[in-house]
Order: C-alpha cells, then structure tokens, then sequence
C-alpha cells in the first residue's frame, strides 16, 4: 500500500513513528512542508489550497492509495474538502485526544496545550462541547506560541523551551491537572520536558498511537495484508533539520530529499 502523510513540518513524524512500529507491506512518502510553516499562521483558506496541492502532488507521484492529514490545523481546514474531492482515498485525519483524556483523568482536571489555531477552530469546539456528555472537567487551555519553532530548530532541552514550557505548566500544576492532551503533533517530541515540570505521573494523550491503529483497520477493510517490508521516504519544501529526523524515526535507512510543491 501506497501512504502519503504530511505536516507543515517535522510534527507528523511522530505520526510516522508510530505507524513504523505497527504498520507493515507499504510504502510512506512523508512531506515535511517546511517552506510554508507554520501553517497555524496562514488563513483557512491558505491551508486549504494548500493541503489540496500537496494531495494532488501525492496522488500524481506517487500514486497513494492513503492519505494522513498529520496536523491538527490543517484537519480542521481541510478534511471536509479532501474527503468530498478525494473519496476512493483511505483518508485520516488529526484531533486533540479530548475523549481519551476525559477517560483517563482521575482529578478531572485537564490540560490542552495546543497551537493558537487549533484552539479556535471548529473541530477542537466540537470536541469540548461533547464533553459534557462523557463527564464533567475542568480544561485548562494553553496556546503555545513559539513551540513549534523551538522543536523545529532542534531545541527539545534548551534552557529556552523549558523555561517556556515551564511558565505554561505551571499554573496546571497548581490546579491538580493530571492529564494533558498534546494538541499538536510536534509536542510530543518534548514529552520529557513536560514531565520534568509536571512530574512523571502526569498523564500526556497523544493521537499518534491512534492513527496509526486507524490506518490499519481501514487499509484492512481494502484488503490490505500487513506483512512484508515497510519504506519511508522524507521529502521537505524548504529548510529542515536532517539531525531531527534521524531522532525522531530513529531509523538511518530513509530516503530524504528536497521537493517542489
């Protein structure tokens, strides 16, 4: 089976990295859309010309037959669109792990860090407002601005990143939240750093564990036979830091290379 996947950065391989341990018999082309990062800076309307391309790109080189939309902000742009134009794709989107971490919290306390526009769009709304169906939490919001630059340069334990995570946390740890969802694909990359700060028993809800159980379900359904070599392929837009690659995946045999979208 043919998988595209693709973020505005290095965020999705931590999407990759959990399909790598699951997935088998396919070939993932990754694109890692740094030219036109971040896009939770960019309108709707931006994202979803763009996510648009980028699946047009794919399918036309590639010839996929699965698609991961590995950002929370570009999901909630594009996924309608990409599911109304594209519907013979096995198509996966990103959300904030609202419901898991719901179930999860023993003090009903719940912390979401998250980017700017996730927080504002339609789908994370959606999801909270569900909520009082399930139980009834409180949620401790936090836009994280700048994050995702810091991960992207490297910086997972520079003084810089704790200090911010820091001043982020730790009004939640004041408040006794004992679950945080990592609205974002790249958080989970400083998941040591949050819990230094939080301590080591703090519940962090990830989605990349469960895209890549998704996928398997729905690639079965097309018949798709999990068996043989899985290969991945890692091509950037622009400027990308090849050290984090190498970190995240920890995986050497992987093509990487500049493409033009």
């Amino acid at each position: 089976m043919k998988v595209g996947i693709f973020d505005s950065g290095l965020g999705g391989l931590t999407v990759v990295s959990a399909i790598q341990k699951v997935f088998k018999g396919a070939d993932i082309f990754y694109i890692a859309d740094t030219a036109y990062a971040p896009y939770g800076e960019k309108t709707p309307e931006q994202i979803l010309e763009r996510c648009d391309n980028i699946t047009e790109y794919l399918l036309k080189k590639h010839g996929i037959e699965a698609l991961i939309v590995a950002c929370n902000t570009a999901t909630s742009a594009a996924i309608v669109h990409l599911r109304n134009k594209f519907p013979f794709l096995i198509l996966v989107g990103t959300e904030p792990g609202i419901k898991p971490a719901v179930l999860a919290s023993k003090t009903s306390k719940i912390g979401v860090l998250a980017t700017p526009s996730t927080l504002k769009g339609n789908k994370y709304q959606d999801l909270v407002n569900e909520l009082a169906s399930i139980k009834q939490v409180e949620i401790y919001e936090q836009a994280c601005i700048g994050l995702v630059e810091q991960i992207e340069k490297g910086e997972i334990d520079s003084k810089k990143t704790f200090e911010m995570l820091e001043k982020w946390l730790s009004p939640m740890k004041n408040k006794n939240v004992d679950t945080i969802v990592l609205g974002c694909t790249h958080y989970p990359l400083v998941d040591s750093v949050i819990k230094k700060i939080m301590g080591k028993d703090v519940n962090l809800i990830e989605t990349g564990n469960a895209i890549a159980n998704r996928l398997l379900v729905l690639s079965s359904q097309k018949k798709h036979i999990n068996e043989g070599n899985l290969n991945i392929s890692v091509c950037y837009t622009g400027e990308i830091n090849m050290k984090m690659i190498e970190r995240i995946l920890k995986n050497k045999n992987i093509e990487v290379r500049n493409c033009k979208i």
